[in-house]
């Protein structure tokens, strides 16, 4: 998060802005999350970019239709992380630190945590070997904040399946996949739990949401408005679908 400079008469930030990503299994709700706590930034006047992986610039959206095409179902777990890593480089290098550099706030759908859910305890690939290709992949762009959506995979699978098309190759993949993803998130969360925050992802969307906007104004620190509403108000319901 960004270091302040502070005298007796004023606060300044520096450039570095602040990284942001929301995880989960399929259906969770983290991109209609994501979605709310942008617009309430903004309205607050931050600057606020919003991507997702895989994918966000050209090229990383082209890899993110590779692997989602459910033709390709057949595509070795490996080769599926070095896609996604592949893409990350490339999103990192082309969106996310340029962002961070101006001192924007960045809010990624899903990031490197994705790779150790899905492919380490999703897939079963080596744990230590999906860390070390994160790292090479984010380079110095690593989240200050992670929230993972956290909710039964049954409830996920049915939500993912209500948005009325067709499921893509990871959401198509075996319940038992799915419960893998999620116990690993879980562990991830008992093992970091400055960084990644597990929240209930069965409450309403408003109800999370003012979770989340506590968890952020906190890591944005003091200089940040809080009551304009307040951050306990009622947030209006969106109807945005749970992704």
């Amino acid at each position: 998060m960004p270091g302040k400079i502070r005298n007796s008469k004023f606060e300044i930030r520096n450039s570095r802005g602040l990284f942001v990503s929301f995880e989960g299994i399929e259906g969770c709700g983290k991109t209609t999350q994501v979605k709310m706590l942008a617009r309430w930034l903004k309205s607050r006047g931050h600057q606020v970019v919003v991507t997702r992986e895989p994918g966000g610039p050209f090229i990383a959206e082209k890899i993110r239709r590779l692997l989602l095409d459910v033709r390709n179902r057949h595509m070795d777990g490996l080769a599926e992380l070095l896609l996604l890593e592949a893409s990350r480089a490339q999103h990192v290098a082309q969106v996310i630190r340029p962002a961070l550099a101006r001192g924007a706030t960045v809010l990624c759908d899903r990031f490197a945590d994705s790779s150790t859910a899905y492919q380490g305890h999703g897939r079963g690939l080596d744990l230590e070997t999906v860390d070390r290709l994160n790292r090479t992949a984010s380079q110095d762009a690593w989240p200050d904040l992670t929230m993972v959506l956290d909710l039964p995979v049954e409830e996920g699978l049915r939500r993912a399946t209500g948005r009325g098309r067709a499921l893509d190759r990871m959401e198509s993949q075996e319940k038992r996949f799915h419960q893998r993803v999620r116990e690993g998130y879980r562990k991830m969360a008992a093992a970091e739990p400055g960084r990644i925050k597990l929240l209930d992802g069965t409450q309403l969307p408003d109800v999370v949401q003012a979770a989340v906007r506590q968890l952020v104004a906190a890591k944005l620190g003091t200089g940040f408005p809080l009551r304009k509403p307040g951050i306990h108000e009622k947030v209006k319901s969106e109807k945005i679908g749970h992704r």
